[in-house]
């Protein structure tokens, strides 16, 4: 099974080279007040795909810590039932 995974690493490596290699024509970028940037469209795609996944990290980060915090008061609940002496409703058994 590793093998395996590691051929298909070294697949997708090797074409996500191949696209890298045949966009490397320069690009020109313009911004706002004849603001202009020239970069090959490969390094723009990989700015850009990069800056996705940066924001997209940032706005999951709420959710996960909010999350993180409800477990862990969940943990403690659990822990604290678990610790406290458990009393039965039946009164206990006459000896003798």
């Amino acid at each position: 099974m590793r093998i395996i995974t590691w051929a298909i690493r070294v697949a997708l490596f090797i074409l996500l080279l191949a696209f890298a290699a045949k966009n490397t024509d320069p690009v020109t970028l313009r911004f706002y007040f004849g603001l202009a940037w020239q970069a090959p469209l490969v390094a723009l795609l990989l700015a850009f795909f990069s800056a996705g996944v940066a924001l997209g990290l940032m706005a999951m980060l709420g959710t996960y810590f909010s999350q993180r915090r409800e477990v862990a008061r969940l943990e403690k609940k659990v822990l604290i039932q678990e610790t406290r002496p458990q009393f039965t409703s039946q009164p206990p058994a006459a000896e003798g």
